[in-house]
């Protein structure tokens, strides 16, 4: 991405400047910035975004609108642009391969390899996959595509602001979805309303045989309660492909045997990262054109 954007434009690397040095940059260079290239998990902050007043797009590498302020931009007349589809199949794919991963103790089965253990005995059961109850909570592109994935091995229900014409049963709250399946998959946009959605209340509906999977947005989960429940035994496991504050992640999650962890990789692969490239430069051509 970086290497088309310089191909077409006069772009500064923002974050590789100093507090100083982007001060300096701003008085010198702020008015002639028309576009931001930048990721779902940084946005745009607010500050920034005042400071350039020629700004006219901000093109998000990812889906995520969480760090941009949206009325601000409005207002201004700036385009917010995403890259949605390109992303979908490889974070539902993610969200399936963290499904497995966390039931049948895949991880922890590489290091009893690894490390030599195995020459000491075996490792504990794990838990079968299939058969097994799916909740998806937000079922927007990736949570469809992770429905239809996690099909294949059991019952899928869901919960969302609004229903939707699809052969899942839905549930009208997170707490009730929680309740009634095994496995609670995050799969929706972080926003006010949404930030700690899954709160303790949740975690406990979800219960001692019941496993959280995030590949959402940190934010949407309250990291304490998670932890509180994990270390209480009152949930069975997790695993995470995002943070409240990545990249810095609890110790309390780093060591706890039951929980499965990525750094928030949902979308990187090879293929997906080449076309979101290239539907950022697309937006940010469609707009300065």
């Amino acid at each position: 991405m970086e290497e088309g954007l310089r191909a077409r434009f006069r772009v500064e690397r923002w974050y590789s400047l100093d507090a100083s040095a982007q001060a300096q940059w701003l008085a010198r260079e702020g008015a002639s910035v028309a576009g931001i290239a930048t990721a779902g998990n940084i946005g745009c902050p607010p500050a920034l975004m005042e400071a350039l007043p020629g700004l006219r797009v901000i093109a998000i590498n990812g889906v995520g609108v969480d760090k941009v302020d949206l009325a601000a931009a409005k207002a201004r007349g700036i385009v917010v642009g995403t890259t949605p589809g390109v992303l979908t199949d490889d974070v539902a794919d993610l969200a399936t391969g963290l499904v497995i991963a966390l039931l049948r103790g895949i991880p922890a089965g590489d290091v009893h390899v690894r490390s030599g253990e195995w020459l000491a005995g075996d490792r504990p059961l794990a838990r079968k996959v299939t058969g097994r109850r799916f909740g998806i909570v937000g079922l927007g592109q990736i949570g469809l595509a992770t429905a239809q994935r996690l099909a294949a091995f059991g019952t899928v229900a869901w919960t969302g602001p609004r229903r939707k014409d699809v052969p899942y049963t839905y549930h009208p709250s997170v707490i009730e979805l929680a309740a009634a399946v095994d496995v609670l998959v995050l799969t929706l946009p972080a926003t006010a309303a949404t930030r700690h959605l899954v709160d303790a209340a949740v975690l406990d509906a979800l219960g001692t045989d019941g496993w959280l999977v995030n590949v959402a947005r940190g934010a949407v989960v309250d990291e304490a309660a998670l932890i509180v429940a994990l270390e209480g035994g009152r949930i069975a496991g997790a695993a995470l492909d995002v943070f409240e504050d990545e990249p810095r992640v609890p110790e309390a999650l780093r060591r706890h045997p039951r929980v499965v962890l990525t750094p928030h990789v949902g979308t990187a692969t090879v293929e997906t990262r080449i076309a979101m490239a290239d539907l950022v430069i697309a937006t940010l051509e469609s707009v300065l054109k």
